[in-house]
């Protein structure tokens, strides 16, 4: 099938539209029109060579779509079906089996080895792709039945492809992993769409005092308006219950640990560089307090996905608000207002 892709042809060079032949779908796998796909910090941490791919190679992680084709395994969609595209895992290993497939111990070959998930070609040139399986910056993408989620019909496809990565792993944060009770307190050390959903789904859970923290005013004023009681650019002075660290900076994950309270727990979702490490006070960690990670959400998608789209449906996680749209050739764009701050989430009009 003839598709044209964002393609990055070297480290850290701008995305240019091309001409690519997509590879035909393997037996569990569809190919999804691509209408709608979120860009995310993991896609330019793609293009800044993080994970090892070889380029050139077709980046995006956060598609929403039509099927268009299936495979002859595929048996839960059909041609027509609208989906989101997710973190795909392997389905067979002791995390997939217990329910957490972003714990998938073939995730990082899955998500990042430049290839399908049998190993075999995603495009006819010699561009890799496969990524997250679904490489979604495309007029069309190969997916597996396994990491596609059938979308409502009153959920339009532009903010479908939000909930795919950054939405899910904020809100799960918070929902699957933190669990705050109501009353309880929380702070969010970076308020981009990972920490603006934890922000909102605070405010879902009840919590009492809900702190978030970053360096831009327009992202501030942003999560105040979603549900936070507390805004600033600096450390807060008080001690919280639970902390998010969402900038995926190392100081930001010590200002968190800093903040807890005795026996306060601190969920560090933000994304860094392999080998990036932070310092930590020892003994803060002795006053009974957690520190752990939290990859996509913590819960598999065809099951949590579900539950947001009921929240936002009922008004209480209006991810609308963290979404400003780009055509598809305006994709270089899109990454530079992300970065640069004044964009909180750019997804992209591809079809």
């Amino acid at each position: 099938m003839q598709i044209t892709a964002a393609l990055v042809p070297e480290k850290g060079a701008p995305f240019r539209l091309e001409p690519l032949e997509l590879a035909d779908p393997g037996p569990d796998e569809l190919i999804v029109r691509v209408a709608a796909c979120g860009v995310c910090q993991t896609d330019v941490h793609g293009r800044d060579d993080y994970f090892g791919i070889p380029f050139p190679c077709v980046f995006g992680h956060e598609g929403a779509g039509l099927v268009q084709r299936v495979g002859s395994a595929v048996t839960k969609f059909a041609p027509g079906d609208r989906v989101v595209m997710t973190s795909p895992s392997c389905g067979q290993c002791r995390a997939c089996a217990r329910g957490l497939p972003g714990y998938c111990v073939e995730a990082r070959r899955i998500k990042f080895g430049g290839r399908l998930r049998d190993g075999r070609a995603p495009f006819r040139e010699k561009v890799s792709g496969g990524f997250f399986q679904q490489s979604a910056f495309a007029t069309h993408a190969l997916a597996t039945e396994g990491n596609a989620v059938r979308l409502p019909g009153d959920l339009p496809l532009e903010l479908a492809a939000a909930f795919a990565c950054g939405v899910n792993t904020g809100a799960g944060a918070v929902m699957n992993v933190l669990k705050p009770e109501p009353g309880s307190s929380l702070a969010v050390f970076g308020a981009g769409s990972v920490g603006l959903a934890a922000v909102m789904a605070a405010r879902i859970a009840g919590c009492g005092k809900i702190h978030a923290v970053d360096l831009h005013e327009s992202r501030l004023e942003l999560a105040r308006e979603l549900g936070a009681t507390h805004a600033g650019r600096d450390k807060p002075a008080a001690t919280f219950d639970f902390t998010i660290e969402a900038a995926g900076s190392p100081q930001a994950l010590r200002d968190a640990v800093d903040c807890l309270a005795p026996l306060g727990v601190c969920c560090l979702v933000g994304s860094a560089r392999k080998g990036t490490e932070a310092r930590l006070e020892m003994t803060k960690l002795q006053h009974g307090s957690t520190l752990r990670g939290c990859i996509q959400g913590d819960a598999p998608a065809e099951t949590f996905f579900p539950r947001l789209f009921a929240h936002w449906r009922e008004g209480r996680l209006p991810v609308e608000k963290l979404i400003r749209t780009y055509a598809f050739e305006e994709v270089n764009r899109a990454v530079d207002d992300s970065l640069n701050g004044s964009t909180v989430k750019p997804v992209l009009r591809i079809s």
